[in-house]
């Protein structure tokens, strides 16, 4: 079985890291979307509001679970047995970032693959950065979201 961990702080859950995860649904058996605690970074959606909402978005596609860990991306994938790691790219940016990321994951364990999916055209616009902006504000994002807030 090819287990894949599809890692993130995905705050919030966006639909296109809902696209992302059904197409590598084509690469492999089952996805992790691994929940990240980013020590980096303070949440705005709370994981216990976000969790039940992504199980929810993933009801009909079994092969999908959520789940959340701390400590490193790597050490988590090797523990899952997960040696697929799933990353969408919007943009040259993301791809830069996303390559270091990728070269110290390998480092930390040389079975680990990274696979790069290019996010769908017209879903590469919608950030989670954005659209946290736009609940601040009190504004409806539910439209880029595959739940409902």
């Amino acid at each position: 079985m090819k287990r894949a961990l599809f890692p993130g702080s995905f705050d919030p859950f966006t639909i296109g890291h809902f696209d992302i995860v059904l197409r590598s649904l084509k690469l492999v058996d089952e996805v992790i979307v691994a929940i990240g605690h980013n020590t980096a970074k303070s949440r705005y959606f709370p994981l216990d509001l976000l969790i039940p909402k992504i199980e929810e978005a993933f009801k009909d596609t079994p092969q999908v679970r959520v789940m959340t860990y701390q400590g490193l991306t790597a050490d988590f994938a090797k523990k899952m047995e997960a040696n697929i790691l799933i990353r969408g790219l919007r943009n040259t940016t993301d791809f830069e970032y996303e390559k270091g990321i990728s070269e110290g994951n390998r480092f930390l364990w040389s079975e680990l693959e990274t696979v790069f999916i290019l996010t769908s055209p017209t879903l590469s616009t919608i950030s989670s950065t954005i659209i946290r902006d736009i609940h601040k504000y009190g504004k409806d994002v539910n439209s880029f979201l595959p739940y409902r807030l």
